[in-house]
């Protein structure tokens, strides 16, 4: 068994052993002034620092009554410690909607990290942040991006600091390999800016919030040693990319803001096309087009609907099926993809040659890929990329 596994099986032990210990008779005290808590927790306005606090005090009081409770006369440190992430983890899942990104602020604050990270994986390499190709392991790095997206799984403090120490142990681990392998020096300079590098890929939704939450719910006797160790570097990678700029980066600072401007084009034709699939979506339901343009007689004489679901209505038409009604809808999505590939164009132009072809051929699956979606029998070409 690895220790990831290991871990994730002693939590869900000490939060089972908590659970039947507090259907014990003699745990009614307990259950009481848990359940009080939690209810008189309701009561206040959130106060993300003030709720840490009045948190912390109460797993502290609980510790101290559970050890002088006659269910735990006879248990060693361990079991008091496992009964007590039994219990951070009961009281923070009955709790978290109302401590989890509590306040405005806090959704703010995910929203411009989440947006910039965005605009920063449209171009941002290993070398700008000074990682040596000796260092550069991609799929290894893949790894830690999974564990570190796991984070948003789980609604305890414990589970989701967890997933922070198994992403770090993952490049940990993946930079001593290197260091044993390649017989070069691998110190603690060279894991936090593969760790900014891998939390930019994988950019793990409400980032601020998650750190916020641990830091504020974790039990802070827990919040040491190793754990406190990469816990602190996940905040300091977070700092660096919110203040982030040319002049944090081995990159020109007119290349940076081209780059970063090219994205926000890029993002904008994305946002845009969703935004109008959407309501190409909507309005194909309330559809006042043509009958031909929906339902086409079979051989049996029974009306077949060729483009239910479809986001394009006039793929498969002919000039002879369309109607006067159906000019102002055609009229519109040229001149909605006239401008929007205007945008992309502008937006690619400002990449260079090893930046745009890979871009390129993304678009170029993407597309084929929603138009195989939707129209299942067309048979797209197979780009190298899928070979």
């Amino acid at each position: 068994m690895n220790t990831d596994t290991l871990a994730d099986s002693r939590s869900k032990t000490s939060f089972t052993d908590f659970l039947n210990r507090m259907h014990h008779p003699a745990s009614l005290d307990l259950v009481r002034s848990i359940k009080s808590f939690i209810v008189s927790f309701s009561f206040y306005q959130p106060k993300p620092e003030n709720d840490g606090k009045r948190v912390q005090d109460f797993f502290l009081s609980m510790e101290a009554a559970m050890r002088d409770h006659p269910l735990w006369t006879t248990a060693s440190e361990e079991d008091i410690d496992c009964a007590m992430e039994g219990l951070e983890k009961y009281i923070m899942i009955k709790l978290f909607s109302r401590t989890f990104s509590a306040t405005p602020e806090d959704a703010k604050i995910d929203n411009e990290i989440s947006e910039k990270i965005c605009l920063l994986q449209t171009f941002l390499k290993p070398e700008h942040l000074d990682i040596p190709p000796i260092l550069q392991n991609e799929a290894s790095w893949l790894l830690a991006e999974k564990e570190l997206l796991k984070i948003n799984a789980f609604k305890a403090p414990h589970e989701k600091l967890l997933s922070i120490l198994n992403c770090c142990r993952v490049i940990n681990k993946v930079l001593l390999n290197v260091a044993v392998s390649e017989h070069v020096p691998a110190g603690a300079d060279d894991f936090l800016p593969v760790l900014i590098y891998v939390t930019i890929k994988a950019n793990p939704q409400k980032l601020h919030s998650n750190l916020k939450f641990i830091k504020l719910f974790r039990r802070q006797a827990k919040l040491i040693s190793e754990a406190e160790y990469y816990f602190t570097n996940l905040v300091s990678a977070a700092a660096f990319i919110v203040d982030l700029n040319a002049k944090s980066l081995s990159m020109d600072e007119i290349k940076f803001e081209e780059s970063m401007q090219a994205a926000k084009l890029i993002n904008k034709v994305t946002n845009e096309s969703s935004s109008t699939c959407q309501m190409s979506q909507q309005e194909n339901n309330k559809c006042s087009c043509s009958e031909k343009m929906h339902h086409k007689l079979d051989d049996t004489g029974v009306f077949k609907d060729v483009e239910h679901g479809s986001n394009y209505p006039y793929m498969e038409a002919k000039s002879k099926e369309l109607t006067v009604g159906d000019v102002d809808m055609l009229l519109s999505d040229y001149k909605d993809l006239v401008a929007k590939y205007t945008i992309l164009c502008k937006a690619i132009s400002c990449l260079s040659t090893s930046e745009r072809e890979p871009l390129l051929r993304q678009i170029e699956k993407q597309s084929a890929e929603t138009l195989l979606s939707q129209h299942p029998g067309i048979n797209t070409p197979t780009t190298h990329q899928d070979n």
